[in-house]
């Protein structure tokens, strides 16, 4: 101890020493990390906003769109995150998030499609310095996305026989095959609000416009002001044809020349701007229908079965059908959705009848063959194809192309407004003002 007391009073001699200014530079607090969001049972933190942030202000700089005010951009990527977070939350409630293996699978298709291999792929990311465990973990969450909506809104889409009458009637001999590219601003309203809450959103929409009227960038005002998942692509929704836009959209683009912006638009959601980019197209003949018979086994996931458990199942039944089983046979055992009591039969099925991943599954096959497990929103399946036509059905051509017309128009306007009813239900407390 008599050792300790001068090193101690020595410590204290330096300390008087030090200039005051010096002191309290070297206690100021520090800012390392600190909560800006809780959305549900989990938090956002000003670092996760800060990634994000910089992935999109190198996105912008890439695409050339002139950045928005920063502060308007915070209060934009914010808004994504806690609606990307609660879809998560949902999907991983209800057993939706795709296995390590699937995951793997698409990055190989994105590699592939930029005809690179993972190694040089990744290699890539590494350069313009993102983390490929980053870059991971983001195409997990926007695969999961994906499957959350087609479970919540693709398939739960119908379209009546009366639609199809009436939008066939409606559409006389006039050339729908020509296609408009449209940009979007979306502010979306919350689902009751007030008076009050319209009106000054409503003001936000008409500054919006203003200032695109005004000539300035489209995509730096979608960053600075759109609600929607696609406003850092500058709410552009690429080439359509007018009949497979949503109603509102296409009233307004018919409305407009190239480069105008409509009004302001009222609907369910909130409030719309539209931008016609370009016109092409015109006079092309329809293509020709093809269809597909076949038939499927499906293990549904959810809250009692887990996709690993699910998969372990359709993988025994698979082992069972290649040591020659019969499929009609083990699909009314063992399928749980209604084609079970008829052996799987899925009857005869057009383009845009099933999901995608069932389509994409299914179109591979050759006639008798048997698929390798198939995940869908629904679950996992084994598909086994049985005949294809391809013939000219010119009336019930025009009924099918009218019912996907009807379904895509459709799905723009039921995802915006599932989306905000999910907002509404989901608990978030917002702290970025808080210091």
């Amino acid at each position: 101890m008599r050792l300790l007391t001068p090193l101690f009073a020595c410590f204290l001699f330096i300390l008087s020493l030090t200039p005051a200014w010096a002191q309290r530079t070297r206690v100021q607090p520090v800012e390392v990390d600190r909560i800006v969001a809780v959305v549900g049972n989990e938090v956002i933190t000003l670092t996760e906003l800060r990634d994000r942030l910089d992935t999109a202000i190198r996105q912008l700089r890439q695409q050339g769109t002139p950045l928005p005010p920063m502060e308007l951009l915070e209060r934009q990527m914010l808004e994504r995150l806690i609606m990307d977070r609660a879809q998560m939350q949902l999907a991983r409630d209800t057993g939706l998030l795709p296995d390590d293996m699937q995951l793997d699978q698409a990055i190989e298709r994105i590699a592939a499609s930029n005809k690179l291999t993972v190694q040089q792929f990744r290699s890539v990311l590494q350069k313009d310095g993102i983390p490929f465990s980053k870059f991971r973990e983001e195409i997990r969450s926007e695969m999961t996305i994906a499957r959350l909506r087609q479970r919540e809104v693709e398939s739960r889409i119908v379209i009546s026989e009366g639609e199809i009458d009436n939008f066939l009637a409606n559409q006389g001999d006039s050339d729908k095959s020509e296609e408009v590219r449209i940009a979007h601003i979306l502010l979306r309203a919350p689902e009751g609000a007030s008076p009050e809450q319209l009106k000054k959103l409503k003001a936000r929409a008409e500054q919006a416009l203003a200032r695109a009227r005004a000539g300035e960038n489209f995509a730096e005002l979608t960053a600075a002001f759109s609600d929607a998942q696609d406003a850092l692509k500058g709410g552009d929704l690429g080439y359509r044809p007018l009949d497979r836009l949503p109603g509102l959209y296409a009233e307004a683009a018919e409305q407009l020349e190239v480069g105008a912006v409509s009004p302001v638009l009222r609907s369910s959601a909130g409030f719309h701007i539209v931008k016609l980019l370009d016109k092409k197209g015109g006079g092309a003949a329809p293509p020709p229908l093809r269809q597909t018979r076949a038939r499927h086994i499906l293990i549904k996931v959810n809250e009692g079965v887990s996709e690993s458990e699910a998969r372990r199942k359709i993988e025994n039944l698979r082992e069972r059908l290649v040591n020659g089983q019969d499929f009609a046979e083990l699909a009314r055992l063992f399928s749980q959705d209604g084609s079970a009591v008829r052996g799987g039969d899925l009857g005869w099925m057009n383009a845009g009848d099933t999901v995608p991943e069932f389509e994409r599954a299914m179109d591979a096959l050759k006639v008798n063959q048997l698929s390798d497990v198939v995940q869908t929103p629904f679950g996992m399946h084994l598909i086994e194809v049985q005949e294809r036509r391809e013939k000219d059905m010119t009336e019930e051509s025009k009924r099918l192309q009218a019912r996907q017309a009807l379904r895509e128009r459709k799905l723009e306007e039921a995802y915006q407004d599932w989306l905000r009813q999910l907002r509404d239900q989901t608990y978030v407390e917002v702290r970025l003002e808080e210091k």
